[in-house]
């Protein structure tokens, strides 16, 4: 047993300290990236928020609506071969976990030549068997561009990226249903997550993907300052008309159920039971319907150009370099000389 005494650090923890600019618009603002992908060897433009592999969330109809958007949908596992013969090619992924039936799944739709964005989508990132996956799907498909996790830290990022991925998922337990941390005791602050496994990443010339923990457009502002290159966002999209999940009507209002992948609900939904050996780590709520996507898409793409407008950054990508974060929780600021840290990512 060892304690590591550096200080971690979540989204509640900071703001974004604003600089001078000369921006006069939110509109001047470009949200859009263009990144090279270190294995696949193809470029992609879009605006780097994909909405999450979860039930509810990753739909062909979430899809529908975010594909001409320019932004991403990670689909969930558990749609059919016919399902994957609809999908935006170029903003749509493709999810499996690491189990033979999975790869026996990729091998299929390679030969259609369909997955040009594959997910490699476990909760433990740091097992032997998603290396070995990794790099089994990277020589079935070299041309994929392939997104592997979760994982929080350095080393397991550039395992990860080594083994043939491209971008590395990051956060483990900081989604508003995933339960990790209290059932099992194991996590990470996400703020510093992304600030470290992205540190990684990008010395390697990989990239990564913050999942989890967002709950306000400001949060997803603080992830790309933080050094994320893509954000996936799980809760703040659910509850929506795209989940594909029925309206709930209770005391005269309305709601729709969402859950986590590891929850009870997940478990008897899809193998209809929970494993006598497996505790649930995810919990299964009711939000309140939100009605269609797209508004609350132009609340957090407006909210990201707003961070942009306030440190001066007239693309997306020059956010990292002019973010300084100013540490607000007052226990830290006692841990530290200065309280504000660069983030130079």
């Amino acid at each position: 047993m060892r304690i590591d005494n550096d200080v971690k650090l979540d989204f509640d923890d900071v703001l974004i300290r604003p600089k001078r600019s000369t921006l006069t618009s939110r509109k001047e603002v470009s949200l859009e990236r263009t990144f090279k992908f270190i294995h696949a060897k193809q470029t992609w433009t879009g605006v780097p928020i994909i909405a999450a592999n979860m039930d509810g969330v990753g739909t062909l109809s979430m899809m529908r609506v975010l594909a001409p958007m320019k932004l991403l949908t990670a689909l969930h596992k558990f749609h059919t071969d016919q399902d994957y013969e609809k999908i935006h090619p170029n903003f749509t992924f493709v999810t499996m976990g690491i189990k033979e039936k999975d790869l026996m799944r990729i091998k299929k739709l390679v030969k259609k030549k369909i997955p040009r964005l594959i997910c490699i989508d476990i909760a433990n990132g740091y097992t032997e068997q998603l290396v070995a996956f990794v790099t089994k799907v990277r020589a079935l498909s070299p041309k994929s561009i392939i997104m592997a996790g979760n994982v929080v830290t350095g080393e397991m990022t550039e395992q990860l990226i080594l083994s043939g991925a491209d971008i590395v998922k990051v956060g483990i337990g900081p989604g508003s249903v995933c339960i990790t941390r209290s059932v099992a005791g194991v996590g990470y602050p996400q703020l510093s997550a992304i600030i470290e496994c992205s540190d990684a990443a990008h010395g390697l010339k990989g990239l990564v993907c913050a999942d989890g923990g967002c709950r306000t457009p400001g949060d997803v502002s603080k992830a790309f300052g933080a050094g994320a290159d893509f954000v996936m966002l799980g809760g703040m999209l659910a509850g929506h008309k795209e989940s594909e999940f029925p309206i709930i009507q209770k005391d005269e209002s309305e709601f729709v159920e969402y859950y986590g992948s590891s929850s009870l609900r997940a478990m008897k939904i899809h193998d209809g039971k929970k494993a006598e050996y497996r505790a649930s780590e995810g919990k299964s709520v009711l939000v309140p319907y939100r009605g269609e996507v797209v508004h609350t898409i132009e609340e957090i793409l407006g909210g990201i150009r707003s961070a942009c407008t306030y440190v001066g950054a007239v693309r997306l990508k020059e956010l990292s370099k002019r973010t300084t974060f100013i540490l607000v929780n007052r226990q830290l600021n006692t841990v530290f000389n200065d309280n504000t840290i660069e983030n130079n990512v």
